[in-house]
């Protein structure tokens, strides 16, 4: 089987996706069904090959952080540390190879492994600062709309599929999910997107759309 890579800040080096695909477990997770949970040893990785994944971490207060969002192509569970610092859940029916970590270190090297983790932990710290920049100077409607295009860009089209729910994007964003629903309206109203069910949007107007996500 031969994986396509996505252009994605997530997706396996190569080497990492070839040994996985050889010799990687194929697991189907029913959608909100747990993967790894928080805390939990990580000494196994994973490659989604069909449906989509969340990160999420509870805080000490019980609210729910939700990290990131995983697509075909896309790793993960790949630490810096001997724990997941975050749980991870199906989106929807999902499929994901995976692989003990010793054994993806025993054929893909010592070498290639560092490499990875290396070049995970980098991406990760480059989502991470500009998660900040959204939740911390952006507006609710910029928020939203910063969302809406990375998802956007990452198809390439202009039609979208939003595999994940409002409460989902309002856990990411930092908002409630009234305010999510609030600021979807907003902008279809404004004919910047047209909404085709929950799950399914349009982008008809990329300057507007870009303006708001600067």
């Amino acid at each position: 089987m031969t994986l396509a890579y996505a252009t994605d800040t997530h997706h396996a080096t190569p080497a990492i996706a070839d040994v996985m695909s050889r010799l990687g477990l194929r697991m189907t997770f029913a959608k909100d069904e747990e993967i790894f949970c928080q805390d939990e040893d990580a000494d196994l990785i994973y490659i989604v090959v069909s449906g989509a994944v969340r990160t999420t971490r509870l805080l000490s207060d019980g609210r729910r952080q939700v990290g990131s969002f995983y697509y075909p192509g896309d790793l993960v569970g790949l630490e810096t540390g001997d724990t997941h610092r975050f749980s991870a859940e199906a989106l929807s029916e999902s499929t994901l190879l995976v692989i003990k970590r010793s054994a993806l270190k025993a054929f893909a090297g010592d070498e290639e492994i560092d490499r990875a983790i290396w070049e995970a932990t980098r991406r990760e710290l480059e989502r991470a600062q500009e998660h900040l920049l959204v939740l911390g100077r952006k507006t609710a409607c910029e928020k939203v709309a910063s969302f809406l295009m990375d998802l956007a860009e990452r198809e390439g089209a202009d039609e979208v599929a939003l595999p994940m729910g409002r409460q989902d994007m309002a856990d990411y964003l930092g908002l409630t999910i009234e305010t999510v629903s609030r600021m979807l309206t907003q902008l279809q109203g404004a004919s910047v997107v047209e909404f085709e069910g929950c799950r399914r949007f349009r982008v008809k107007r990329w300057d507007a759309l870009e303006r708001l996500a600067e």
